[in-house]
């Protein structure tokens, strides 16, 4: 017992030890590990933290006075806003990168607050059973923190912009100078936390040149109502499309060119006639984020572990390897070179996978902005079944305005998770081709997976001939073509050769049953991340979480935010300011009559144009629950996808088609009931 116990000694040490590998007059040949020692920086994170604090209230409550002062002043204001409502998220014209910076900004805390040994910069020596809930204060803390930055963004005043070029340059300055004295962390790798925090740089260091140029260029007030995109839009929808434009090539496309557009598909390219909603550019930009530092876990977590057991490696691995009944070679030198080549693979293959999962991920989200944009210039002309696949109305409610909220925070989320399980599996799949197929093929032994394929070669050859046998005898014996139509032909044939193949087309059903969850269990790891579309069939995409989560944000961000709505709401407004009665001036624009008019010809184009502004909005879906008429005389049976049923009441064929067509195409007059809504 004590001569077995001295045998396998070694083997109850972990790779760390190595000092009994070796004989007393021996020394070791690998360095000892590096310390790294807890820094602190020359700035105090505490009395950093408070100041700001401080500075931060100070500027809030200047700027409350300033905004208190502004209203009173103006007595109206389009679109104005409040610290206490800090951004429009509602609004398609402001700008969205101050706001893109301030969210990167936040979530780059969120994820290092996750392995950080202290979550608040206030508390020292935190006693691991309330560590979980003072993370959980952290959550709530870090948005606090930097929730004046982005009210100093979006008051459009030039005391805010100062504000907000003292408070970015702030945040910055003392970021660099604590990881300049700090480079090294002692956390999961030195460098960890120096590269973690280069999004709240890249972040900060943008907001530190945006308001000063802001600052200098003064307030926007070019937006919202007030912007020109609304109307522009409009334009565009009622704008008539070309003859040559309308044209299609019917030339069957060459292999090169689909392959083109299939690659075009997956590149996103601004228009001029469409902006991105706020909240849809916000998660974009968070999920790039969420990428980044998902990638840099998955490094650090791995690629240093394996160079330390790939340093420890030595002649004794032969004597490990060999009690597990895995003889390499006889040589022990020839063993640990073989054996660090095998680990310098393993790390090689995890690198591939973590690269290639980046990759992915970031055409997914290229893709996923393409498919959004298609998603709302679907519903805002009311095609709502291509997204919802069922009677729908665009309307607000109780889960639509939290899934609406939390789009940002479900995307960044769903974004990791898939990271993270598309790594895994690549890695899976990039060892089996590289230890099972590349280096037995080029060794020339081990070779495992080609015996079995090898000694099965009769039953291959056979699935592969009558595969090729039912496809020649489908095309050439039994599809006849007269005057341009198919036909079966030779049917007795065609029966007996499928009683004849019942049995190897069992077999070959087997092949394409695994080969169905392979590519299925590809397909969903690979758009894991994305919520725009669901991974489950069409009939139960209601049970999909996060593709149920963007279409009910969709229908908050439709019905509130739609661009035809903007531009009459702001046409309103304009009439309102200019001649102090609203309702004189809709009754002259109806009537056709304009007080002080230059000419009847420009007085004819401006009615018209209203007129055709007013055909487009009485059939808009995303309106018609807020119409007298619909919610007085609404039925259960009277809507169909938001639009009433005119067909239902009257049987006219020519009103049934009006309600699913677009509203830009609408030709027929409302009705009297519509005009007075």
């Amino acid at each position: 017992m004590n001569h077995s116990k001295v045998e396998f000694e070694p083997f109850e040490y972990s790779y760390y030890d190595y000092s009994d590998w070796y004989s007393n007059n021996a020394e070791p040949t690998t360095p000892p590990k590096e310390v790294i020692l807890p820094c602190d920086p020359t700035v105090d994170d505490k009395i950093f933290h408070i100041c700001m604090l401080l500075i931060s209230l100070v500027i809030m409550l200047i700027l409350a006075a300033l905004t208190r002062k502004n209203k009173i002043c103006q007595g109206f204001a389009r679109g104005s806003s409040s610290i206490f409502s800090p951004v429009n998220f509602l609004d398609q014209t402001q700008k969205k990168d101050l706001v893109m910076a301030v969210f990167g900004l936040v979530f780059s805390k969120l994820s290092m607050l996750v392995i950080a040994p202290e979550p608040l910069p206030f508390s020292e020596d935190t006693p691991a059973d309330i560590k979980e809930y003072m993370k959980i204060i952290a959550i709530f803390y870090y948005p606090v923190l930097y929730y004046p930055v982005l009210v100093c963004g979006t008051l459009q005043h030039k005391a805010s912009y100062a504000f907000g070029t003292l408070l970015s340059f702030t945040h910055f300055g003392v970021l660099v100078w604590q990881k300049f004295d700090c480079p090294q962390t002692p956390e999961i790798y030195k460098f960890y936390a120096l590269l973690a925090s280069l999004p709240q740089l890249a972040c900060l260091a943008y907001l530190c040149v945006q308001f000063p140029l802001l600052f200098v260029k003064g307030p926007k007030t070019d937006e919202d109502l007030d912007s020109s995109y609304y109307t522009n839009y409009v334009k565009s929808l009622l704008k008539k499309k070309s003859s040559a434009a309308s044209s299609l090539s019917t030339d069957k496309p060459t292999l090169a060119e689909r392959i083109l557009e299939v690659l075009k598909s997956y590149i996103y390219k601004p228009e001029k006639v469409f902006c991105f909603p706020l909240k849809l550019a916000v998660s974009t930009f968070v999920a790039f984020v969420a990428i980044y530092h998902v990638a840099l876990l998955l490094v650090v977590l791995v690629v240093p572990n394996l160079h330390i057991v790939r340093a420890g490696i030595d002649e004794n691995i032969a004597f490990l390897l060999m009690g597990f009944g895995i003889i390499l070679s006889d040589d022990r030198m020839e063993v640990v070179r073989i054996v660090t080549f095998y680990t310098w693979l393993l790390e090689v293959c995890y690198l591939c996978a973590m690269t290639l999962s980046c990759v992915v991920s970031l055409i997914m989200l290229m893709r996923s902005m393409i498919l959004h944009r298609s998603n709302l210039k679907g519903l805002y002309k009311g095609d709502i079944y291509s997204i919802y696949k069922s009677q729908n109305t665009i309307r607000p409610s109780k889960p639509g305005i939290v899934c609406w909220m939390g789009l940002i925070g479900y995307q960044a989320a769903i974004v990791c998770i898939g990271m993270v399980i598309q790594t895994v599996v690549f890695f899976i799949c990039f060892l089996f081709l590289v230890f099972l197929i590349i280096i037995p093929i080029f060794y020339g032994r081990n070779i495992i997976v080609f015996e079995i394929a090898g000694k099965a070669w009769p039953v291959w050859v056979t699935m592969l001939l009558v595969t090729a046998l039912q496809h020649v005898t489908a095309k050439f014996a039994f599809i006849k073509k007269e005057s341009g139509t198919r036909d079966l032909n030779n049917r007795e044939s065609l029966f007996l050769l499928t009683y004849l193949l019942f049995l190897i087309n069992t077999v070959v059903g087997l092949i394409v049953a695994i080969w169905r969850m392979v590519i299925t269990a590809l397909y969903n790891i690979i758009h894991l991340g994305r919520i725009d579309i669901s991974l489950l069939h069409r009939t139960a995409e209601s049970y999909d979480p996060a593709f149920r989560y963007y279409t009910h944000s969709l229908k908050v961000e439709v019905s509130q935010s739609h661009p035809v709505m903007k531009a009459f709401c702001g046409l309103l407004l304009d009439m309102m300011i200019e001649s102090g009665s609203a309702g004189q001036k809709i009754r002259d624009a109806e009537e056709g009559i304009r007080e002080n008019r230059p000419n009847k010809a420009t007085s004819s184009r401006r009615i018209r144009t209203r007129w055709q502004l007013l055909y487009t909005l009485v059939n808009n879906p995303s309106l018609l629950g807020s119409r007298k008429h619909f919610q007085t005389r609404r039925t259960s049976k009277s809507t169909l996808n938001g639009t009433p049923n005119h067909s239902a009441k009257k049987g006219s064929k020519r009103e049934a088609s009006m309600t699913a067509a677009e509203p830009v195409q609408s030709t027929a007059a409302p009705t009297n009931q519509d005009k007075t809504d």
